[in-house]
């Protein structure tokens, strides 16, 4: 992955300021557990996506190891500085080519100001067979200048818990390196409710 998580990949693209000029980039990487927002989806995942970004629009998508098959997310949007503050609005989907999961789709509403980001997420779940459900997801991250910074992201609707992760992340001959600790509820994880993980990146112009 591009950067610690996949929640640092969306926040990043829906807080990114204008930009001048188009801008093709990839991506790849790898976890020694592929943790979303708090969840552990696997252990020992790699990853890689396509980004494409001009005068504030963003598209891209980005795929990742499961073990049951891929996860494949497809986003898109458009952010923009207002004075001091990054202001955002995206959509993003997360598919599954096998049986791990169901359907996800989401409006991705984005604020920033300097170290400190608001992500808000508003979707909808398939839920196999079931009733479709609806969620509301929430994120605030402190992102410090020397690389290290935590985020507090929390569920409601017919979703429910919340986690904290705290993390550090740095870039060592153009290779992206990082370590995080994430602590979540009984309601996200069951009982391990501490895990370490670390992961290693690398981004490409193309």
């Amino acid at each position: 992955m591009k950067t610690l998580t996949k929640t640092a990949v969306i926040a990043a693209a829906l807080s990114m300021s204008t930009l001048a000029q188009a801008d093709w980039s990839a991506n790849v990487g790898y976890a020694s557990e592929y943790h979303f927002r708090g969840i552990l989806q696997k252990n020992s995942s790699a990853s890689g996506g396509v980004d494409f970004e001009e005068g504030g629009f963003y598209i891209g998508t980005w795929a990742a190891d499961v073990g049951d098959g891929l996860e494949v997310d497809g986003y898109f949007g458009y952010g923009a500085d207002v004075g001091d503050v990054s202001l955002s609005i995206g959509f993003t989907g997360y598919y599954y080519t096998g049986d791990f999961d169901d359907t996800y789709q989401e409006i991705n509403l984005g604020a920033g100001f300097g170290p400190l980001s608001l992500d808000i997420a508003v979707g909808e779940y398939d839920n196999f067979t079931g009733p479709t459900q609806d969620y509301t997801f929430a994120s605030l991250t402190y992102a410090a200048d020397n690389g290290f910074y935590g985020t507090f992201g929390t569920f409601s609707q017919d979703a429910d818990g919340d986690y904290l992760e705290l993390g550090y992340g740095t870039t060592v001959a153009e290779v992206d390196l990082g370590v995080a600790l994430i602590f979540a509820n009984d309601d996200l994880v069951g009982d391990e409710e501490e895990s370490l993980i670390f992961t290693i990146g690398k981004s490409f112009d193309l």
